[in-house]
């Protein structure tokens, strides 16, 4: 057995080659290693084991070491560099608490993992420009032994993509956030992440009548701070009331302590909701328009709903809601919430109205489906007061923002991955971008700045590279309003 070498179009390739005698006849049987990395170190790259390391005296594989995947030491010193967003996105990092979960993720080369969490929040880019960014951003200093060229991103995705990182950051990261040391409330939904990627967890998905070829991702998050605290992933062919008695059950598994769970109408089903009575975990959730309970609720309540005792605002909404006692599932007592939201009916008809004749639809038919406008139902396992389960059940648009950050700022799509491992990869460092952006977020709700521009202003402050020091430039007014607003001193001169 020995290893053969050829080149093609200038690149390397090595292959391990076994030779057979049966008689007179000879038998070579190959096994392809791929790209040749380092020859003398025996690393190569192929599509199935990505970068590994042969040894041809003991016929082992494995991974190289941290070392190795440290960045060219050709590249190029720029001497003008953004400074402002990466300095203040990296300090406010490392006082966030959250640098133990972080490196309990494991990865060898800390930098560059820092130095990519960071490009996934400030640069909604695909990973092949993050190379260009980390040479023209202070990040090179920050995090001088990153390499983020896209051979080696891809390796980054696949590592932080196994069981055991993920497990390391979640451990960690939940009990820094309090989710395991008492009783949580959590809220769970899903998006779809709609792809063509080839691997099994693309499917095609008809959600809420929508058809696409997609994953489905599911968060939960935590009512209190509206930071996600989990996520879990399935094919897109599965629907949301498969999802939930399995996420409920990882959440126990990692210590997380529900005590009451605020779902959509997608999660309800009659197992579901004895599932939940089971473990103690009290819920809200919507009812569909089509499930037999629905219409029994609304056939009995919506004649007396419009009474003086059921009128409730919430956000200078008027909506009348009747609380009655029902039964969801044999011997458990719930509390169903029939509601008649008086802007949403108004918004209703007059839509129905005006499509009424392309519709073709008789005057009997208008005045059937007038009746049904602005009606909606919760049912929950607790008794809340008429006026307490709207502002219940909405705090659901938490989760809703968490989605809009993870899609549009964090990076989360469109999907540029191979493989599920670095799908999870990729996941892991959205999760971790989202929960960071929306701790932000959080931060300047009571400014006149968002996580964007927040970034935007920063980065016009540019920092001058000498040999043995780095001089940065004057902080502008609303750079400086931004260091006030999280207390941070901005430095004239730093060492090198």
């Amino acid at each position: 057995m020995f290893i053969a070498y050829d080149r093609k179009n200038g690149v390397e390739y090595a292959k391990l080659l076994t030779s057979h005698r049966k008689g007179k006849k000879t038998t070579k049987d190959y096994i392809n290693l791929g790209r040749v990395l380092d020859k003398d170190a025996g690393i190569y790259q192929n599509r199935e084991r990505g970068v590994f390391t042969y040894d041809l005296k003991d016929n082992t594989y494995g991974r190289p070491s941290a070392s190795f995947l440290l960045p060219s030491p050709h590249v190029r010193e720029k001497l003008i560099l953004d400074f402002g967003d990466i300095f203040l996105l990296n300090t406010f990092i490392q006082s966030s608490g959250l640098v133990t979960a972080i490196n309990n993720i494991g990865y060898g080369n800390l930098d560059t993992l820092y130095a990519m969490l960071c490009y996934y929040i400030l640069c909604n880019l695909s990973n092949c420009h993050a190379n260009d960014w980390w040479e023209g951003s202070y990040a090179r200093i920050l995090f001088p032994n990153a390499n983020l060229t896209s051979q080696r991103i891809s390796e980054f995705l696949l590592d932080i993509g196994a069981e055991e990182a993920l497990r390391g950051f979640f451990g960690r990261y939940l009990a820094i956030i309090g989710a395991t040391k008492s009783f949580t409330n959590i809220l769970i939904d899903s998006t779809g992440l709609p792809n063509n990627v080839h691997f099994p967890m693309t499917a095609i998905s008809n959600h809420n009548g929508e058809i696409s070829n997609e994953v489905r991702l599911i968060y939960v998050s935590q009512q209190e701070t509206g930071l996600p605290i989990y996520f879990r992933y399935c094919p897109g062919n599965v629907v949301d009331v498969s999802t939930l008695v399995r996420t409920v059950r990882e959440l126990q598994a990692s210590g997380v302590n529900t005590k009451l769970a605020i779902l959509d109408a997608g999660f309800y089903s009659d197992q579901n909701l004895l599932d939940l009575y089971n473990a103690k975990i009290s819920f809200v959730i919507r009812l569909k328009q089509n499930t037999k309970i629905y219409k029994k609720l609304v056939a009995d309540c919506l004649p007396i709903i419009v009474n003086e005792e059921n009128i409730c605002e919430h956000n200078s909404r008027y909506v009348y809601i009747k609380r009655v006692e029902c039964q969801l599932v044999q011997g458990f007592k719930a509390y169903a919430y029939v509601g008649l939201d008086l802007d949403r009916k108004s918004s209703e008809e007059r839509k129905l109205c005006a499509r009424a004749k392309a519709d073709k639809l008789s005057p009997r038919d208008v005045h059937e489906r007038l009746s049904r406008q602005g009606i909606f139902v919760l049912v929950s396992s607790k008794r809340l007061k008429s006026d307490e389960i709207l502002p219940v059940y909405y705090t659901r648009q938490q989760i809703e923002q968490v989605f809009d950050i993870g899609k549009n700022y964090a990076n989360i799509v469109p999907l540029r991955i191979q493989g599920e491992g670095t799908f999870r990869g990729h996941l892991l460092l959205t999760f971790i971008a989202t929960v960071i952006f929306k701790m932000l977020q959080n931060k300047l709700i009571d400014t006149a700045y968002n996580p964007m521009s927040l970034f935007l202003n920063m980065k016009n402050q540019k920092c001058k590279v000498y040999a043995d020091r780095i001089i940065t430039s004057e902080a502008f007014k609303k750079a400086n309003d931004c260091y006030k607003l999280f207390d941070i001193k901005c430095p004239v001169v730093i060492p090198r």
